[in-house]
């Protein structure tokens, strides 16, 4: 356990963190006496317990005119911001941090309004990537790294880069043990793996897609009502990804874009976007033991995930990159929820509800679906069920844990590091986080499939339809994706 002096400002108090909070408690040594919560719409029966053991609570929201002062108040120099909140600019809040001298943490990169300027705007203009890239232009004029911040370190994003990490290393070593690769290129990837680098292995390995693949089967004995929106984790932030564009890293090995595609003008152009909602957006893929139909929800994984993976010759140029995007299948309330939504012309409904203590049963199986090498398929990831859950923190679900657990390693590499800049999760050691994750994790999964796009595919309609489908290419983006014919 590590021992901290410092003073550490939560900043929302949703599900992620009332789980986040007793799990941070049980790994890092510190008085409640020196935590604060700040929470604009308190949840007084979660506080309660927490306050009686010193925590702070002020009820404040933190907006454009105030968030210097209100920091200010709660936080200085070493002290940590863990921001589990939604719309707060990630921008002005890292700043602040930086001119602070305040190590920060969130689990996805956001703005004030991001409904503001978005109607009639270009869809590359709603994507993470635009988001990712302005962050980039600000961190550029620093003068020094400052103090740590770890962005977008969640499950996914989050611990997803760390399971693609260990999937790749695994592929590695069962290829050479099967004699997959020999001579000077088993030597070259003998030698990526020693030094973890791993754009290069994931090059050499042959990778071509990267599912971040995900079925929820958590179901409650409380189901979803009419003008009820339920879910595992936040409403809003589901609805405001969803409803966005999709948005996915673009592999070289790509033939042609997809429909409704646009490619960007600026920074590194490893993404693509489609003016398309991703909750509409719907390719196949697998979880064990499960073929899915999940939705292509913009997450900073593919642009993370992606440009850690890019390798790029002397000249800059791009020479392999892979095709990364999210594959989402949530839990049938939520699924319900959204084929309300959609009636309602993406109007949010009026009551929300995040399933806690009504689960009866399920598992959250998150995990890296790794693809194209000579191993065929690859899944490393999560199967944590609600009763482990519940042992491990009483009153959480399976999403808000793996959450959860992944805030909890990402601040204690922080308290470690302290001076290590703005870092996406794929900048911190893999193996340090699945360490502290796994025991909260369920049944860690890192195994071998014959799994591809192509091989449970049936045309009801064969020979009366022509569906986009590449029989010479299964890792094409054309075969995972759901178009008309299919």
């Amino acid at each position: 356990m590590i021992a901290s002096h410092n003073r550490i400002l939560f900043v929302g108090f949703g599900a992620v963190a009332r789980c986040t909070l007793p799990i941070l408690l049980s790994h890092l040594k510190v008085s409640p006496t020196q935590i604060t919560i700040l929470d604009f719409d308190p949840n007084e029966s979660a506080l309660k317990p927490w306050i009686e053991k010193g925590v702070t609570f002020v009820q404040e929201k933190i907006v454009p005119e105030n968030l210097g002062a209100v920091l200010a108040q709660h936080v200085s120099t070493g002290d940590l911001l863990i921001d589990l909140a939604w719309n707060i600019d990630c921008c002005e809040i890292v700043q602040w941090c930086h001119d602070h001298g305040v190590m920060y943490l969130n689990t996805s990169v956001e703005l004030w309004d991001p409904y503001e300027h978005s109607k009639n705007a270009h869809p590359s203009q709603l994507t993470l990537y635009w988001r990712h890239n302005n962050l980039r232009r600000m961190i550029a004029g620093w003068a020094s790294p400052g103090p740590t911040a770890v962005l977008e370190h969640g499950a996914n994003p989050g611990l997803i880069s760390h399971f693609t990490k260990q999937a790749l290393l695994d592929i590695a070593a069962n290829c050479l043990a099967e004699k997959k690769f020999i001579g000077e290129q088993a030597e070259r990837i003998q030698s990526h793996v020693k030094s973890l680098e791993f754009n290069h292995l994931a090059h050499e390995l042959g990778v071509k897609v990267i599912h971040c693949s995900e079925r929820d089967t958590q179901i409650t004995n409380c189901p979803k009502e009419v003008d009820e929106f339920v879910n595992t984790w936040s409403v809003e932030g589901f609805r405001e990804e969803g409803t966005t564009t999709a948005e996915m890293g673009w592999g070289t090995h790509e033939k042609e874009l997809p429909p409704f595609a646009y490619q960007h003008s600026d920074g590194p152009k490893s993404q693509i976007c489609m003016a398309r909602m991703g909750m509409n957006t719907f390719v196949v893929s697998w979880v064990p033991s499960y073929n899915i139909v999940g939705m292509v929800v913009r997450h900073g994984e593919a642009f993370s995930i992606t440009e850690n993976l890019s390798v790029r010759d002397a000249s800059g140029n791009t020479i392999y990159r892979p095709t990364v995007h999210y594959a989402y299948c949530p839990c049938d309330a939520a699924i319900a929820s959204l084929n309300e939504l959609r009636g309602y012309d993406y109007k949010l409904q009026p009551r929300i509800r995040i399933m806690t203590d009504e689960i009866t049963s399920g598992s959250d199986i998150l995990g890296a679906l790794v693809m194209g090498h000579p191993l065929t398929s690859w899944w490393c990831g999560s199967d944590l069920s609600i009763e482990e859950s519940r042992r491990l923190v009483p009153h959480q679900n399976a999403t808000t844990m793996q959450v959860a657990i992944s805030v909890v390693a990402a601040c204690m590499w922080m308290i470690q590091n302290p001076n290590r800049g703005v870092n996406l999760p794929d900048n911190l050691p893999h193996d340090f986080v699945l360490d502290i994750a796994k025991p909260y994790l369920g049944t860690f999964i890192s195994m071998q499939s014959d799994w591809t796009p192509l091989k449970h595919y049936t045309n009801a309609f064969h020979g009366y339809n022509q569906p986009q489908i590449d029989h010479a290419d299964p890792w094409q983006f054309k075969n995972f994706l759901l178009t008309d014919g299919d």
